[in-house]
């Protein structure tokens, strides 16, 4: 029960509106990609994000309860200040974006690795300057996470229940809170990417690039003021 109790929540964390909005604005298309490269992008970031939001919590939550430490309240509090203020930034780089045409991604491969990587550029296409790597996802899903490893330390999300509980079980129920945030992420990844790739979508074009970049600077307004 409770670990089922501990996925749960996990899953439901991760749907918090801070986490989707940051996929979604790191999601935005660039013109002249295909659907499937669209959907690929959308995907692939949204289980970065994942995997570097659940990476931090779990381990970071797992080491501090081991050691029996905790967190300062200011920690939590600079973790949602932070997390507006990178929601601003998604906003207005995607705004400035869309005015001058300087945001492009698209995707290749390093030396022989067998997988493609998607980069994100700053500046010219012509003179293709240096980008941010496919790891930035995960880096700011780990951003994200500071705001939560508080909580979760204390073990919050779970109520009373386990406060006596062994510290494998602690450990493991961590660890399942974190399976449950990945399960989620990547399940919005995948819907989002299938929205994004529809025809209405698609013929929205820059409007929606606007409005997703608009509310994410909005939100991000409204998450710094209730810090």
């Amino acid at each position: 029960m409770l670990i089922s109790s501990a996925l749960v929540l996990g899953f439901l964390h991760g749907l918090g509106a801070d986490h989707l909005m940051a996929i979604a604005a790191l999601s935005l298309g660039t013109s002249g990609e295909t659907s499937a490269a669209q959907r690929a992008r959308a995907v692939g970031i949204a289980v970065r994000f994942a995997v570097g939001h659940a990476l931090l919590l779990a381990l970071g939550a797992g080491a501090l309860v081991a050691l029996g430490w905790s967190l300062p309240l200011f920690v939590e509090r600079g973790g949602e200040i932070l997390g507006g203020a990178l929601l601003i930034v998604f906003g207005a780089v995607g705004l400035w974006g869309v005015r001058t045409g300087r945001i492009y991604g698209h995707t290749h491969r390093h030396g022989g690795e067998p997988a493609a990587h998607w980069h994100l550029h700053l500046g010219p296409r012509d003179h293709h300057p240096a980008s941010s790597h496919s790891h930035l996802p995960t880096i700011i899903g780990a951003a994200f996470a500071i705001s939560s490893l508080r909580a979760l330390t204390m073990l919050a999300p779970f109520g009373d229940r386990v406060g006596a509980a062994p510290l494998p079980t602690l450990l493991m129920l961590i660890g399942v809170f974190g399976l449950g945030i990945l399960l989620s992420m990547s399940l919005f990844g995948i819907a989002f990417a299938r929205v994004m790739t529809t025809a209405a979508a698609v013929r929205l074009g820059q409007a929606a690039a606007v409005l997703m970049a608009a509310a994410s600077i909005a939100l991000g307004v409204f998450w710094i003021a209730q810090a």
